[in-house]
């Protein structure tokens, strides 16, 4: 290990740091269960919501947030919303089913995504109001209500393609979304389509962290707001899809040393950092740093529900210089919102057992094998870098500890390839057969987007856990509604 540990310690909310702390219950779980072991926390995703609601409340704004059920495919979290006042945005037919069977009315969802036929008819059979990609998507969505003689459907246009007058800020290019310089010929096909679908307004979805690419794309839908209206059509609101972040780390120092030092091991000025000199989307030629860090900003100062109040408070330099907020207001359009990963911040973990523990030939730092799959843990696939927290088998030989060591995490696939991280990973103390790695913050997508059962090796199994008092009491995912008892729990 060269100089001191370059740790990336984990933010741990309240909650999540006493689940951290419930050792008995953490091992339990995996003794029954097996590892690897998803634990989710749906009362959190309770308290995220409300901090959501506390920015609109801020800014007198009324409108849904919606939740990206593609996030995370909980029941317990699911079931756990449908007994607030959220929506749920489902982006397939099975999601829709999903969030039917978990307690959601029709005015609760909104639908989104690529659309199959059946996912389109299912939504229009129910109510569910659609955002609508493309005039052939409209198109098709009124083909159907027609067909079989259903109910005028809702509809959102999803917009893509804006830019502001002067300094040209460009919004990030999407394969979702009509460019908004062909909104005119999207009009022209609801008002063709006027006797079966309703405009309720026009979205947008961005896979970008800039808030100044989302404040341009909210200044164009407010734009095109004015479009609709002008041609006598009544549109309620504006749908600014998610990408409100999450910040992973405690620390900003911890981050911005990391990055430098990696910076600094790829260049060859210090040892590598990595298994095999991966570098994160960055390359050395000729002494010189290439490419970019494909990396999640994973220490974020203004992440979540203040990530969208920064948004909203941010000047239209196309509308006046207003609040894009006070716009809104203005007009009394409803702000829509679909956070996945917000809304799932310090949601659950995901436990993993530690199977092998053994030093290298060259020295360097120890190789630790885990009962899980990098499939399982898929942080890394999401650009996200966070330590692990170790929860000793053996609390009594953990406290004499052996001081700080670096590790390489691998996974069970007879695979080279299977690295639960890339990069070298130091922890506080040397961890020992039996004991197990807790890794934080794995709700938003980092639990079931690249699950698979390769080799007959099982995915990850999943509970949901809540406090009762000073215990904590769970239940298998499935099992777990707004109703179940404490005393019913396992």
């Amino acid at each position: 290990m060269d100089g001191r540990p370059l740790y990336l310690e984990p933010r741990l909310e309240p909650r999540l740091r006493s689940l951290m702390a419930a050792t008995g219950t953490l091992h339990t779980l995996t003794d029954a269960l097996g590892s690897p072991l998803h634990v989710v926390v749906p009362d959190q995703i309770a308290e995220n919501l409300d901090r959501f609601r506390s920015v609109y409340r801020a800014h007198h704004l009324s409108g849904q947030v919606f939740y990206a059920h593609k996030a995370n495919r909980s029941s317990a979290l699911l079931r756990r919303l449908a007994a607030t006042d959220a929506g749920v945005d489902v982006a397939s037919l099975g999601e829709l089913q999903h969030a039917l069977g978990a307690g959601f009315t029709a005015d609760r969802i909104m639908a989104t995504g690529p659309k199959n036929p059946e996912f389109l008819w299912l939504a229009a059979r129910t109510g569910v109001t659609v955002s609508v990609d493309t005039a052939a998507e409209l198109e098709q969505l009124a083909a159907l209500v027609r067909k079989h003689g259903l109910a005028t459907v809702r509809v959102l246009l999803r917009l893509s393609g804006f830019e502001t007058p002067g300094v040209k800020v460009l919004s990030r290019r999407s394969r979702f979304g009509t460019p908004v310089r062909e909104l005119d010929a999207l009009l022209e096909a609801v008002e063709r389509h006027g006797d079966v679908v309703g405009l309720d307004g026009v979205a947008y979805h961005l896979d970008t962290t800039s808030v100044a690419e989302k404040a341009t794309a909210l200044e164009g839908c407010l734009a095109a707001l004015e479009e609709c209206r002008s041609r006598g059509l009544r549109p309620r609101g504006v749908d600014v899809g998610g990408g409100f972040g999450v910040s992973y780390l405690a620390e900003r120092e911890q981050w911005e040393t990391y990055t430098t030092e990696l910076t600094s091991a790829v260049l060859g000025r210090r040892p590598p950092l990595t298994w095999g000199g991966h570098g994160y989307g960055l390359r050395e030629e000729s002494g010189t740093l290439r490419g970019a860090l494909g990396l999640y900003p994973a220490h974020r100062p203004v992440a979540g529900a203040a990530y969208l109040d920064e948004l909203l408070s941010r000047p239209a330099a196309s509308l006046g210089g207003r609040p894009l907020a006070a716009l809104l207001l203005e007009h009394l359009y409803d702000l829509h919102t679909e956070p996945g990963r917000a809304l799932l911040d310090q949601c659950g973990l995901t436990l993993a057992r530690v199977l092998e523990v053994r030093g290298q030939d060259t020295g360097g730092p120890l190789l630790v094998r885990l009962a899980a799959k990098a499939d399982d843990i898929a942080l890394e696939d999401h650009g996200v870098l966070m330590d692990p927290v170790v929860v000793p088998r053996n609390t009594t030989g953990a406290a004499g500890g052996s001081g700080p060591v670096a590790v390489h995490l691998f996974g069970g696939l007879c695979l080279e390839t299977d690295l639960i991280t890339r990069r070298t990973v130091f922890l506080p103390r040397r961890p020992h057969p039996g004991d197990l790695l807790a890794f934080a913050n794995t709700a938003g997508y980092a639990m079931d987007f690249h699950a698979t059962r390769a080799q007959h090796q099982p995915a990850a199994r999943k509970v949901a856990a809540w406090q009762d008092g000073d215990l904590w009491r769970w239940c298998l995912d499935e099992q777990f509604w707004p109703t179940t008892p404490s005393e019913g729990a396992q």
